[in-house]
């Protein structure tokens, strides 16, 4: 197994959740492209504004270059400010 990330993305209001919805497409497309992305899922849950989020990808090399790929993109634009509870497994 490589790395892991598991966890939630929860929204204080309905204009967050807006903007996750918004942008949430295109970030899984990408998302899945990635080279060493196993497996990636963003699903909504009972409560509208939390998603449940589960990553997983070959190496933390690959791991790494996701962030990194996220962290310039809309999704991390229009995500900004809004609350993660994460766990990381597999990275060094």
């Amino acid at each position: 197994m490589g790395v892991t990330l598991q966890g939630y993305l929860r929204c204080s209001d309905d204009t967050e959740a807006a903007r996750v919805r918004a942008a949430l497409e295109e970030h899984i497309r990408l998302t899945r492209a990635e080279a060493g992305c196993v497996s990636f899922h963003v699903t909504a849950t009972e409560d509208p504004l939390v998603w449940q989020v589960a990553e997983e990808f070959t190496t933390p090399a690959a791991f790494e270059a996701h962030q990194a790929r996220a962290g310039a993109s809309d999704w991390a634009r229009e995500t900004k400010g809004i609350a993660r509870d994460y766990q990381i497994k597999g990275m060094p």
